[in-house]
């Protein structure tokens, strides 16, 4: 069975920092391109952060670079998101999520198969 599990969000106040991770189970992270999206009250999805399988490039939304990391474990089947100076804007529900190797990140096409359950990140003073 595959699983997605997500940790890391909380309450943090602006210009500070948080580590997001997603733990996955039953699934070869290796294999696809994994990327971090997030959903504001009252707003849509958005993609925020992408790896692809293949070179390993990464790829993020013109809001968070600079600030934000991604990256993957394979020998761990994780996947993180190192978010710097966050920002009142990035209060979120953030979610990992993984598409097939022959995806791209360019626009976060997608299809995204998988997905974790969700982490709530609130960055309030």
């Amino acid at each position: 069975q595959v699983q997605f599990v997500e940790s890391g969000g909380g309450l943090v106040q602006p210009g500070g920092s948080l580590r997001l991770s997603c733990a996955t189970s039953g699934f070869t992270l290796d294999y696809y391109v994994i990327g971090w999206f997030r959903q504001a009250p009252g707003k849509e999805r958005e993609g925020v952060s992408c790896i692809d399988s293949r070179r390993h490039s990464t790829y993020y939304t013109e809001s968070v670079k600079g600030r934000f990391t991604i990256s993957r474990d394979n020998t761990k089947n994780t996947m993180y998101l190192q978010m710097n100076s966050l920002k009142h804007e990035d209060t979120a529900v953030y979610y990992c999520a993984a598409a097939p190797a022959y995806s791209h990140c360019a626009g976060y096409p997608g299809p995204w198969n998988y997905w974790g359950q969700g982490t709530q990140v609130t960055v309030s003073s």
